[in-house]
């Protein structure tokens, strides 16, 4: 018997109990990695966000004091919903129900890179890898770089987004940011071979949407991609 795709068993799931909130904001999460890792389209993606918005407000609708559904709501909310700090309270919310929930101080990393505060977000990030050694540290080594990346510590972030991407080579961000970093190095050839193995995994070289709410971040990291891309600026 083939094994069940976890996605297809959410569904089920939802199907079964649709007030089943877990698997509500969990199906809300499954929208993110469809972004993050570039298997839609543009014209499909306001689509996407809208229903993963959707899921995640009717999972907090019906399991509010949930870590699990508050962590989940929370990414999906930071990544695609335009109240950032609305986010940061749900996975505070989160955190303080359930300290030692690994994953959730992973979310909280991502959450607090993308409202600008870097440094928050690596504590974060490493607070989750102390908590859970044995989790997929590449995703967290990505995390950190784009921090540090956003820091203008483009060595630091340089050295970890190299670690990052041999753990999780498929991870699209990883790449845009490792090419980034080459790019305001000065190291454009480098910077260009990142961008062609980019371009092997997907056709999409700077994403529509940017969850990076902090402008001066956002435009570093716009410059470096276009710099890496060899476009003007």
């Amino acid at each position: 018997m083939l094994a069940r795709s976890p996605r297809a068993t959410i569904g089920q799931a939802i199907a079964r109990d649709p007030r089943y909130a877990l698997a509500l904001a969990t199906a809300a999460t499954y929208r993110v990695d469809l972004e993050n890792y570039d298997w839609i389209d543009d014209r499909e993606g306001e689509e996407n966000r809208r229903t993963a918005i959707d899921l995640a407000r009717q999972a907090l609708g019906i399991a509010a004091d949930d870590p699990g559904v508050l962590g989940r709501a929370a990414t999906v909310l930071g990544r695609f919903g335009e109240d950032i700090n609305a986010a940061l309270a749900l996975i505070d919310r989160a955190l303080v129900l359930n300290p030692s929930f690994a994953y959730g101080w992973y979310w909280s990393g991502w959450l607090r890179l993308f409202a600008g505060q870097a440094e928050l977000a690596i504590q974060h990030f490493e607070t989750s890898m102390r908590l859970n050694p044995r989790g997929q540290r590449g995703f967290h080594l990505a995390g950190i770089g784009s921090a540090h990346f956003v820091s203008h510590r483009f060595e630091d972030a340089l050295a970890v987004l190299r670690v990052s991407l041999e753990e999780a080579p498929t991870f699209t961000p990883t790449h845009r940011t490792l090419a980034a970093c080459y790019a305001h190095l000065g190291r454009l050839d480098e910077a260009r071979e990142i961008i062609t193995r980019l371009a092997s995994l997907t056709p999409v070289i700077e994403p529509t949407a940017n969850p990076l709410r902090n402008a001066e971040h956002r435009n570093l990291y716009i410059w470096g991609l276009h710099l890496a891309a060899g476009e003007e600026t």
